[in-house]
């Protein structure tokens, strides 16, 4: 009786104090109550769960950390990571060798080297000395076109050689070699000279010029404005095949002949005179002569004909001149006599214009023979018509040989006349 009373006892006092809770303990005390049952349920459950659920977590964890550290090892702060950057920064520029051959690469490489450089040494007075020296008067270029034995002979241009104590070529490799003049001729502005042929290693090949069309790539090689720009080559076409240029050879301001020239806009300056022109095959179609140079002209520049040249260099290699046949008179264009002297001196008809005045006569000249006076006006030459000088000359030069018969019609004060002479050997008219 004791102990259900003792135990009576002991329900009462807990429903006394759970009736003393507020509602809102009250409803903790549950809450709290069945979080307590809910955990002891889950603690008697088996471990198996526990240990399945971390081995899982485990290899999902080292699957990831073995995917991703490969791609993650160039940003791991390494020295070798640091290494590898900065030569990756250092190889950003590249730089390709790439060796570009064309046709004019070709045909430059072919004849370069038989391109030369003249050096014309002439003598000059030392003003404190009182003593003659030679010097450097100017430069040119020249071509190398033959090698005989011990000997390597260079085409160059009359100009660059005139007045020459002494010359000394450049070769395409910087050596320098004394030069002596084995013959020049003024009036195509060409000359030869000859060199030891021991260093010489390319030899230019000759052309046909006249198979040269306008619009043709040409290349012109030379040394403009000095040596100081040695071998320079320039490119551009054929302008013209057939072109006359006025030239005055003895600077007299009176034009003395017409050069028959090629025209091509390839650049050609002073120095370049005497170098080649050269066709895309890398032959030698012209020597370099001379450039229009004035403000308003551009791209006009001119080479002598390379089937020109070879008579002429061939003759000056045999005979160091060009005999050409002569009469033995002086010149006087017509159009250069006053007015007045045309009608008092020469009694000339008015409808006399054009013609060559004969200004001087030599005596036993073929002209002397032939009974030629002075101030007769030459009109007509072997049937061809005179206007001037260089009409004369070309007939005379291009049209007739040593030893030739030529009928001349003249004006001797006012009256037509026709003289019959024949042409002897000399180097002027």
């Amino acid at each position: 009786m004791s102990n259900y009373n003792e135990d009576e006892h002991k329900q009462q006092e807990q429903n006394e104090s759970v009736n003393s809770y507020s509602p809102l303990q009250e409803r903790l005390r549950r809450e709290q109550e069945e979080e307590n049952k809910r955990r002891s349920k889950k603690g008697s459950g088996s471990k198996a769960g526990y240990f399945l659920s971390g081995l899982a977590g485990v290899i999902i964890g080292a699957l990831l950390i073995w995917l991703l550290v490969p791609s993650m090892s160039n940003q791991l702060p390494s020295s070798n990571h640091s290494t590898s950057t900065n030569n990756d920064s250092e190889s950003t520029i590249t730089q390709t060798a790439t060796e570009v051959t064309t046709d004019i690469t070709t045909a430059v490489e072919s004849v370069s080297d038989a391109v030369v450089g003249i050096t014309n040494m002439q003598e000059v007075s030392d003003f404190w000395n009182q003593q003659a020296a030679t010097a450097e008067a100017g430069s040119g270029s020249g071509v190398i076109y033959k090698v005989d034995n011990d000997l390597a002979y260079v085409i160059t241009n009359y100009h660059v050689v005139e007045g020459a104590k002494q010359l000394e070529v450049t070769l395409a490799d910087g050596q320098k070699e004394e030069a002596k003049l084995v013959g020049s001729d003024i009036w195509t502005d060409l000359a030869v000279v000859s060199i030891s042929s021991e260093k010489v290693k390319t030899v230019a090949k000759f052309g046909d010029s006249e198979v040269l069309k306008q619009g043709e790539s040409v290349i012109a090689i030379g040394n403009p404005l000095g040596l100081d720009f040695y071998g320079s080559v320039t490119t551009g076409v054929i302008s013209g095949t057939d072109r006359s240029v006025p030239v005055d050879l003895n600077a007299d301001g009176t034009e003395d002949w017409e050069t028959e020239v090629l025209q091509t806009d390839a650049a050609i300056n002073p120095g370049n005179s005497g170098g080649a022109l050269i066709n895309i095959a890398g032959e030698l179609v012209g020597i370099n002569s001379m450039k229009i140079a004035q403000d308003t002209v551009e791209g006009l520049g001119f080479s002598i004909p390379i089937n020109t040249v070879i008579p002429i260099i061939e003759e000056l290699e045999k005979n160091g001149e060009v005999k050409r046949p002569t009469m033995g008179i002086g010149l006087l264009d017509l159009t250069d006599v006053p007015a007045f002297y045309q009608q008092q001196q020469l009694r000339l008809p008015e409808e006399v214009t054009t013609g060559v005045v004969v200004s001087e006569v030599v005596e036993g000249s073929a002209a002397g023979n032939a009974g030629v006076e002075q101030y007769d006006v030459i009109v007509e030459m072997g049937g061809q018509k005179v206007e001037n000088a260089i009409d004369l000359r070309q007939y005379l030069y291009n049209e007739t040989d040593i030893g030739d018969n030529i009928t001349i019609k003249v004006y001797r004060q006012g009256e037509l006349m026709e003289l019959n002479l024949t042409l002897t050997e000399g180097t002027s008219v």
